[in-house]
């Protein structure tokens, strides 16, 4: 088996500010890409005490709702809520922007769905734009 044969369905995407984050997810989403996604974050949070997120759901094909219950996602989710500034969730499935919404208010974070061509106004609303490779 050769490395890329299984990529990541959860990659990191390197961004202009040190203190905003992003991720691309393609394919099935797993309790490990979950897992893997949420040590990034917390690494994140021990240099910084709040950050912004961007996930941009290229390709997604879908969830296993198993892992959102499982303990070490509840931790991450708590642990995402005390250090996210602005959360912007790109493309996806239709519910994920209802989920935003009925959740919003019950946030101290700011949250945003943008559709696959709105990605610009995206990274613009976290005033930071994807790194040069």
């Amino acid at each position: 088996m050769l490395v890329n044969d299984n990529p990541p369905t959860i990659r990191r995407i390197d961004t202009t500010r040190d203190d905003a984050y992003a991720f691309d997810v393609t394919g099935h989403v797993t309790a490990p890409d979950i897992e893997n996604m949420y040590g990034l974050l917390e690494g994140a949070y021990e240099i910084h005490d709040k950050i912004d997120l961007l996930v941009r759901m290229s390709s997604y094909e879908g969830f296993d709702w198993s892992a959102a219950f499982k303990e070490t996602t509840m931790i991450g989710k708590t642990h995402a809520l005390r250090h996210i500034r602005k959360y912007a969730v790109v493309g996806g499935p239709a519910w994920i922007a209802t989920m935003m919404a009925v959740f919003k208010p019950f946030m101290s974070l700011e949250m945003r769905h943008f559709e696959v061509d709105e990605e610009a106004d995206a990274w613009a609303w976290l005033d930071a734009e994807p790194a040069e490779g």
